[in-house]
């Protein structure tokens, strides 16, 4: 047990209970994302922000994210479709070398409000039944939201609608949503270490949150299973309507 506490110990600025709260949020936050699809990426990162540095969260989120992501799409991999991700990958790539180019740290509250209006719209606005899917959109969308999760970490929501448009049931959104996230999650990290970021003092943590997360996801994909295709659309919606209030909400408080 004290051995466990030392390395506990080492995981700088945190204590004992806050590490194990990290480890607990990281499982009920893969349970609703493998549940619902989305949400838990935000969630947990909102949780971070009160226990660890700022500068550090967005690249461990990163870690937990991919793990957790990647776990949904590989147990419902046969739900993956794969139609548009090629190009998404392209746009990731471009996304992710122009935001570690950028010196000066962009507004975030700017960010935050543009995404949160951008989710709404696209939920309950004219295009919100009819969303058309294009190769180029899907490199603009990659583009677009990996640039952005270099600076506020959670842009699950972004893609959120897109993939939603392009699946025609619950398993093969979420199992599509979680591919696309894990791959993007993934140029991330390896941007971040480019920049210089050391993950290697988190190694506890990251190991801790991972575990849980996993367990999250497989709890969530037998709630997902068994959950009816409308309450899932339902959920889904409301999930992703909250995120989007939460954002601009936090851009306006910013601003005011």
């Amino acid at each position: 047990m004290s051995l466990i506490s030392e390395i506990i110990g080492n995981v700088p600025d945190l204590t004992t209970s806050e590490f194990l709260l990290l480890c607990l949020a990281s499982f009920f936050t893969s349970t609703i994302t493998s549940a619902f699809g989305l949400g838990g990426g935000a969630m947990l990162i909102i949780i971070m922000v009160s226990f660890m540095n700022p500068l550090d969260i967005i690249p461990i989120h990163a870690v937990i994210q991919m793990s957790s992501n990647m776990s949904r799409a590989i147990m419902l991999w046969k739900h993956i479709k794969f139609t548009f991700m090629l190009p998404f990958i392209i746009g990731t790539l471009i996304g992710v070398t122009l935001g570690g180019l950028i010196i000066v740290d962009l507004p975030k509250y700017l960010l935050q409000s543009f995404i949160g209006i951008f989710i709404l719209y696209s939920l309950y606005g004219p295009i919100a039944k009819n969303v058309q899917a294009t190769n180029l959109k899907f490199v603009g969308l990659g583009a677009f939201s990996s640039f952005v999760t270099m600076f506020v970490g959670g842009t699950g929501p972004i893609i959120a609608p897109f993939i939603r448009a392009i699946t025609n049931e619950r398993q093969s959104t979420v199992a599509t949503h979680g591919a696309f996230m894990a791959w993007k999650h993934g140029v991330k990290i390896i941007a971040f270490g480019f920049l210089g970021f050391s993950f290697a003092q988190y190694t506890p943590l990251i190991i801790g949150m991972l575990l849980l997360g996993v367990i999250g996801t497989w709890v969530g994909k037998v709630i997902l299973v068994w959950m009816p295709e409308k309450v899932f659309s339902l959920g889904f919606n409301f999930v992703l309507t909250i995120l989007a209030l939460r954002l601009l909400f936090e851009g306006l408080r910013q601003v005011i």
